[in-house]
């Protein structure tokens, strides 16, 4: 099985990942099942389909303890100040694309891009993304982090597959031609 690198990750309607403190807690379940689809999309199935999960150093701080009980991921964190490993979690300071990108030629599950905005923009920049998975919850946050930043390259996307659960659409998509 060819490796893939995966932006899976939730978003609000207007485009934030987390609030302005790095938090996460509006992310949730909304108790509403009336658009539902017969298909669902399985986080678990997802994250037993990879075995490296990328981040950058604002999303490590603010979420490796919600990812900390995965005991058979590696963790590669992008970070301006080189650091010493902890546990499974390795620190990049380097080009962490071509780091990463380098992975995909050995073998192994897929790659999770965990996010943020920062670190997901320079493998968007790099035309290093295969697919995309994100969950829209149905809430403008009005300010936060963003997750898509102005200047990337247009990238051309195809829908795979469209799933709701809990009045959250999950959209999976590959890029257009590969």
């Amino acid at each position: 099985m060819a490796r893939d690198i995966i932006l899976n990750l939730a978003v609000s309607l207007d485009g934030f990942i987390c609030d302005e403190d790095g938090g996460f807690a509006w992310i949730g379940g909304q108790g509403d099942s009336l658009a539902d689809t017969a298909d669902r999309f399985s986080f678990d199935a997802f994250l037993a389909s990879c075995d490296t999960v990328v981040m950058g150093r604002k999303a490590y701080d603010d979420c490796f303890s919600s990812l900390s009980e995965t005991e058979d991921k590696r963790f590669l964190v992008a970070s301006r100040t080189p650091r010493a490993p902890e546990g499974p979690v390795s620190f990049l300071s380097g080009d962490v694309v071509s780091e990463v990108l380098a992975l995909k030629d050995r073998p192994g599950k897929h790659i999770w891009l965990f996010g943020g905005g920062e670190l997901a923009a320079d493998f968007i920049r790099a035309d290093a993304v295969d697919r995309y998975i994100v969950g829209i919850l149905p809430v403008i946050r009005g300010r936060g982090r963003r997750l898509f930043q102005e200047g990337l390259p247009s990238t051309e996307l195809h829908l795979d597959r469209c799933t709701v659960a809990d009045s959250i659409p999950i959209l999976e998509y590959s890029r257009r031609g590969r």
